[in-house]
């Protein structure tokens, strides 16, 4: 059982190194033929809405657009602004657990744990899942309400579509970062679950201090965005010890590697 045990996880691994390779191939296509399929959705929506003045019409569609564009943008600026050759920040976590070793660029991308695979090649399909699920949450929750609507509607559209279209930039360039080994990954992730949160607050408070909101809206709206903080708490109760504990997260972006007895 053992050796099946230890024959299946190195099989697994395998796979899982070549996951990295394949999304740096077809990342961008796969953000293209997303907002594609995003704009095309869109369209439904906004057809299956009232009907709107040529304004407000304008309005959404661009809102429509920018959100499709987002993941595209983020993961456009990140790759090609950074990559996993930037320095080492001069400030860095200490180690909590256990005794590590420096090591020099070369030396830690030449260890056998550098680079995205295993567990990290599971974050990366999961943030990119991230996006895709955030964004037709919205299109599916929020009705298309454009200028010359009621206030708390274009409100309500405009705030939420800011928040989808600002977090999938984000975590598309938290995405590129770690595809691409970048020193700062660790502190993008925590600065992306820190923004998400401190959004759906600043949405909850504006909305819920607006005039006329209806019942009916603010009761699922407020679960909605209570789901959000709900999911951003999970992924970082599950990926923040990783992050800090993990040799694999250590060797790749911080360039150190547990040290061996009499070290």
């Amino acid at each position: 059982m053992r050796g099946f045990w230890n024959r299946y996880c190195r099989s697994l691994h395998r796979r899982s190194a070549r996951i990295a390779p394949a999304l740096s191939r077809l990342t961008t296509a796969l953000c293209i033929g997303w907002a594609g399929l995003f704009l095309m959705a869109a369209a439904f929506r906004v057809i299956a809405s009232p009907a709107m003045l040529p304004g407000a019409l304008a309005q959404v569609i661009a809102v429509y657009t920018a959100i499709a564009l987002a993941p595209l943008a983020g993961y456009t600026v990140a790759s090609r602004g950074f990559s996993g050759s930037l320095p080492q920040l001069t400030l860095r976590l200490p180690p909590i657990i256990g005794r590590w070793r420096t090591l020099r660029a070369d030396d830690a991308r030449q260890h056998p744990l550098f680079g995205p695979a295993g567990f990290m090649a599971s974050l990366l399909v999961g943030l990119l899942l991230n996006v895709v699920l955030r964004s037709l949450e919205f299109l599916l929750a929020i009705p298309a309400i454009g200028a010359g609507g009621p206030q708390w509607g274009e409100a309500l559209f405009l705030l939420m579509a800011a928040d989808v279209g600002l977090m999938a930039f984000v975590y598309m360039v938290c995405f590129a970062f770690a595809l691409r080994n970048v020193p700062l990954f660790p502190r993008m992730l925590l600065f992306a679950w820190v923004l998400d949160v401190f959004l759906q607050l600043f949405i909850a408070h504006r909305l819920g201090a607006m005039p006329g909101l209806p019942a009916d809206v603010a009761a699922p709206l407020a679960v909605l965005l209570d789901g959000n903080i709900k999911k951003v708490l999970i992924s970082a109760f599950v990926w923040l010890p990783w992050l800090i504990l993990s040799v694999r997260a250590n060797v790749t972006f911080r360039h150190r590697a547990p040290a061996t007895a009499g070290e």
